[in-house]
Order: structure tokens, then C-alpha cells, then sequence
């Protein structure tokens, strides 16, 4: 599944907790490592902006003073 799918709102999925989260583990599963990395990358942007994708992490220094 592509970000580009549309969701077919006609099919409905009703189940338990469990249940829910067994075939959502099975879905990532099976899940190419390239559409993984594009769900990461599509969830990073709608979160942090563009930014967050087209830069480098930042780097954070904390320095602690010892008793």
C-alpha cells in the first residue's frame, strides 16, 4: 500500500483489540523495507514539516556538572 492508495471506505474492519493488533502486525510484516521508510518518512512530515526530511538531526550537547 502506497500513501498515494485511497482508502475504500466501503469495507469495514470490526474486531477486538487483539485481534486488530495481530493483522496490523501482519500487515507491516509483509511490508516491503522501501514502503515502511515512505510511511516513516510521510509521518515525519505531517508531524515536523518538510524540514524534518530535507535536513540533518540536530545535534543536542548536555553538559552536567559532578557534585
Amino acid at each position: 500500500m502506497h500513501m498515494s492508495d485511497r482508502i475504500d471506505r466501503k469495507s469495514i474492519s470490526i474486531g477486538t483489540s487483539k485481534e486488530l493488533e495481530k493483522e496490523n502486525r501482519q500487515f507491516w510484516a509483509r511490508t516491503s523495507a522501501q514502503d515502511k521508510f515512505r510511511t516513516i518518512t510521510f509521518l515525519r512530515e505531517c508531524f515536523y514539516g518538510q524540514e524534518a526530511t530535507t535536513g540533518r538531526l540536530q545535534r543536542v550537547y548536555t553538559v552536567f556538572k559532578r557534585a
